[in-house]
This record gives structure tokens, sequence and C-alpha cells, in this order.
């Protein structure tokens, strides 16, 4: 035995040592996206997330410029491996106390919220003809937490790259789109601020892009609308391993495949940090730096998912994934509207 340990070293190293390039450009790009993103918070610029920033500047990138292809296996673990790492440190932004505080009215209001949602998105979906694997994933994307969720779905499904990338990129327009919109709307509707933060939080896609609304909506809107977020954060966890258990018993893999666990190990991680941080038991600086490392590894997987989005073969997909994101952004903010005007007349 100790004779093969000599040469399963060196193999081991250079197995390594691809992801080297890839890991690096991410790296690099999650840290301008993070500096960024604070310069233009210091010039009185609203709330830019690095993880839009980084997922722009990787779609930029990858299609104005030839990456080497020695960045591709490095890039492709920022997308999928650190994006997993991302989300179980999401779960320190969430305390229990804050969400229960909504009132059970308002809780039940997220959950018909996200269960409509993603039903209504597939019902949409059916109809327009489309891969079941993309439409839950734009489903699951548009009502849940965007790419977090398309993430954390795409592990237990049989979604190929391109549908994976496609999602994601529907996430990014539609909920920057969002930004403007639900700000614009509340004012028009008449909605005070905390009724236009309950309605961004229930709505928008993206954290960062609920951040950004509730920061222009203002008069406080911006501290109801994360916590309405985050609690639509915490279905995800019960979502994903409701699929898992489905696509066990659909047996739809492959001969020899490994079959999904019943509750994947990142989510599990995920509930644990949110528990860790509901007991009080952490430091402020701890959580503090788990958000940093949060945001660091998040803006890292978005570039890598960014490098995936090839604006040509965006184009290619045809109009019924924008239809589809289309009908679930109407569906998601139509819902949430009426539930947050049943609860708060």
């Amino acid at each position: 035995m100790t004779t093969n340990a000599p040469s399963r070293s060196p193999e081991r190293a250079a197995h390594l040592t691809r992801f080297v390039p890839g890991l690096a450009l991410a790296a690099g790009a999650a840290g301008l996206s993070m500096l960024v993103s604070d310069l233009l918070q210091r010039v009185g610029v609203p709330s830019v997330s690095p993880l839009i920033i980084a997922i722009v500047l990787g779609i930029v990138l990858t299609n104005v410029v030839a990456l080497p292809e020695a960045t591709g296996p490095g890039i492709t673990f920022a997308a999928k491996k650190l994006l997993r790492a991302g989300i179980v440190l999401l779960g320190l932004q969430l305390v229990m106390g804050d969400i229960l505080s909504l009132g059970a009215p308002m809780l039940v209001v997220i959950v018909v919220v996200v269960a409509g949602g993603v039903f209504a998105t597939l019902g949409m979906g059916r109809l327009l003809g489309m891969k079941p694997a993309q439409t839950l994933l734009i489903a699951c994307g548009f009502s849940i937490c965007g790419a977090a969720a398309v993430a954390g779905v795409e592990g237990v499904t049989d979604a190929d790259e391109e549908e994976v990338v496609t999602a994601v990129a529907l996430v990014v327009i539609f909920g920057t789109l969002m930004i403007a919109v639900i700000p614009f709307l509340s004012s028009l509707f008449g909605l005070g601020p905390e009724l236009a933060g309950m309605w961004a939080g229930a709505s928008i896609h993206e954290i960062a892009q609920v951040v950004a609304a509730g920061g222009l909506i203002g008069g406080g809107a911006l501290a109801v609308a994360v916590v309405v977020k985050l609690a639509r954060v915490l279905l995800l966890a019960p979502i994903v391993a409701v699929l898992s258990i489905r696509q066990r018993r659909l047996g739809t893999l492959a001969p020899g495949a490994k079959r999904p666990p019943i509750v994947p190990l990142f989510i599990i991680g995920f509930l644990a940090m949110v528990a860790l941080r509901s007991s009080g038991w952490l430091p402020e600086g701890i959580v503090q730096a788990g958000g940093i490392a949060q945001t660091a590894l998040l803006s890292a997987a978005m570039f890598g998912l960014g490098c995936g989005v090839k604006v040509r073969s965006l184009m290619s997909v045809g109009a019924k994934p924008f239809v589809l994101a289309t009908g679930s952004t109407l569906v998601v903010a139509s819902l949430s509207l009426a539930g947050i005007l049943l609860v708060h007349p």
C-alpha cells in the first residue's frame, strides 16, 4: 500500500491544480465586485449588490474576451460548489424571531406566494411546452430566492447547464426591472412604506434586489422588506427536500447514477446556520465575518454563472423562457400584493 502513495500524490496535486486559474479569476472578480459596490455606496449610489456586479462582469467578460480553456474547471467549481457554500452561510442572515414577528397571517401569505408561484409557473411552462427541468428552475428562482434557489433545485433535478444559466440570467433581468417597478407601483397604488416594503420582499427575486428596492421606497421599508424576503428564503429548504424525494421516487436517473439525498448536505448546513444565528450564541463579530464570507462566495459563484451566459445562446433559447418569466413575475407580484392587502387592509 505504501508503494502507491507517492504515485497518487502527484496525480492528486495535478487534479487540484487544474482548478487554480479559474478560481483565481473568480476570486479576483468577487473582490473587484465587492470593492465597486462599496465605492458606489460611499458616493451615495443606491445599494448595488456585489452579486449583481459579479454576474454582469462574468457575462460581459465571457462575451467580449475568449477566456483561456484552463480557467474552465475553476469557474465551474465556483458556480457550483462555492454557490452551495454561500447558501450555507446565507443562513446566518436569518433570525427566526424576526421572521416570526411578522405574525401568522403574513407568514401564511408568504407560504401561499411561494407555493402559488411555483405551481402557477409549472402550469404555465406545461402550457408553453417547455422542458420540465427548466420550468422548475424558473419557478423556484422567481418564487423563492433567485439564483440561490436555482442552484439549490438544480442539484436535485436533471437540468443541463444551459437551462441553469438561462434561469439565472432571467432572474437577473426580471429582478433588476422589479427594483424600479415595485416602488413606482407602490406609489401609484398609494401604499405606505411598510406595505410597500412587504410587497418588495414578497415579490422581488434576489435579496440584493429587494435591498435596492427597499432603499428606493424609503421610510423604513427596507427593514421589513428584508425580513419578508428572508422568510421566503427559509422555504428553500423544505422545497428542495420535497423535490429530492420526488426525484428519488420517479427513478428518472440514468442507470448507475447516484441518487440525490433526501435533504442535500448544503441545505442541512443552511438550517444549522439559521439555528445558530437564532440561538443568540454567536458573537456579532462572527456573524459579520460570516456575512462577508457569504458575499465573497456568492459573488465568486455569480461570476462563474455569468461566465456561462453566452448572449447568442441566450437569444437562441427562443421567446418561451421570457414569456414564462414574465408570467411568473406577474403571478408572484399579484399574489403577494393581494395577500398583503388582505392581511393589512
